[in-house]
């Protein structure tokens, strides 16, 4: 099987074959990125020499206090959680780093972090490069199993719970809201480190929004991470978490260890960017562009895969996760032969560290046309089909 590594080299390679319909990436739409907004917010901050000059030098490693005050009064409020200060954010190098650090912070060599089944591809090959060894805990359509994490918990006495209970990546379900109170119970019960990353939050085009797991936590057992790839630029590199002052410090050590601040340039035009309504204002176009999208990625999955094909319908997000019928050949094959039907996606098994999923894969259609997904789906379907055992 290959390593989680060797996933993700192949995953990013693909955005570079300029005929291959690249549908592995999770790459927001071009015209979900606020161009305009950047350049009006771009010639604000460099005009004036004190603020230019500001953008272009050193800053906190915490990051820039406009950003992380813009994090807590206008994005956390929106996940249930008030009250949030400044001291309690730290702004990062996009999302992953997020992951990396609270390694840092919290794993060593042999410790086991419990994962869903199936998880983020990239999220475990972080946690095996620190050496961490990953367990998943089943899950149905609302989430962890709660038995099956207690019977994991105390089996595997892990270090970390890890989670994304938003339009989860891969496999497009979303946590209930009985299930995310259940999660912090347990992390506070067990006295254990959950970490909830939910950079597709905000893209959500069916459903109610629903509070964070942190939201709920008493004892502040609970990192909150999320990313602003996906709602402003993810060429940007901006990320952040929230957590107790106490978490954040070891964060902070760890962070001036690695680098030393994210760009204070690219925070600059983030922390006006929402401290300027231009957040709330697009959000809701945002949206709207990802519904379409997913209604004809939707469509062109049920009319052009075969016969017992199986998608989740997500609620929000840029994935779709199918599970092809029996007979059909392993998806890892078959993306081997992808530039004889120029498509590209993620086969199934890199989501999973215990064999399973060479059934499965996940298909993003956030940056594609109508007409791109549609064809894309046609010829992977086409090919399928004429291969299959």
């Amino acid at each position: 099987m290959e390593n989680f590594a060797s996933v993700v080299r192949k995953l990013f390679q693909a955005t570079t074959a300029p005929d291959v319909l690249n549908f592995a990436t999770g790459s927001p739409a071009n015209a979900s990125i606020p161009l305009e907004e950047i350049r009006e917010l771009s010639r604000d901050i460099l005009e004036q020499d004190a603020s230019g000059y500001r953008a272009l030098q050193y800053n906190d490693p915490q990051g820039l206090i406009d950003l992380r005050e813009a994090v807590a009064e206008k994005l956390l409020p929106r996940r249930g959680i008030s009250g949030a200060k400044p001291s309690q954010v730290m702004i990062t190098q996009g999302g992953m780093e997020t992951l990396t650090l609270s390694c840092h912070v919290f794993i060593d060599p042999g410790d086991v972090i419990l994962i869903e089944e199936p998880s983020f591809t990239q999220a475990i090959e972080t946690f095996k490069l620190f050496e961490a060894n990953c367990v998943s805990v089943e899950c149905d359509d609302n989430g962890m199993l709660m038995d099956d994490l207690a019977a994991k918990f105390d089996q595997y006495k892990p270090k970390m719970i890890y989670v994304i209970p938003s339009f989860q990546n891969p496999a497009g379900r979303t946590t209930s809201l009985e299930r995310r109170k259940a999660l912090a119970e347990f992390a506070n019960a067990r006295d254990v480190i959950l970490l909830e990353d939910d950079p597709y939050v905000e893209l959500r085009y069916h459903g109610e929004d629903l509070p964070s797991i942190k939201s709920f936590d008493k004892n502040g057992n609970v990192i909150f991470c999320n990313s602003f790839s996906k709602i402003f630029s993810p060429g940007m590199r901006l990320g952040y978490l929230f957590a107790d002052e106490e978490i954040i410090s070891h964060v902070y050590d760890a962070k001036t260890a690695t680098n030393s601040h994210v760009a204070v340039y690219n925070q600059m035009l983030a922390a006006e960017y929402l401290k300027r309504g231009m957040f709330e204002n697009r959000i809701g176009f945002i949206r709207d562009l990802y519904k379409h999208k997913a209604d004809v990625a939707a469509a062109s999955i049920v009319k052009y895969f075969p016969e017992g094909s199986h998608f989740v319908r997500p609620e929000g997000g840029l994935f779709f996760w199918v599970r092809l019928p029996e007979g059909c050949m392993d998806t890892t094959e078959i993306l081997e032969h992808k530039d004889e039907f120029k498509v590209s996606f993620v086969a199934g098994a890199g989501f999973f560290v215990n064999g399973k999923g060479h059934d499965c894969m996940r298909l993003s259609f956030g940056n594609f046309s109508d007409e791109q997904i549609d064809a894309g789906m046609h010829r992977l379907g086409d090919y399928i089909k004429a291969t299959r055992e």
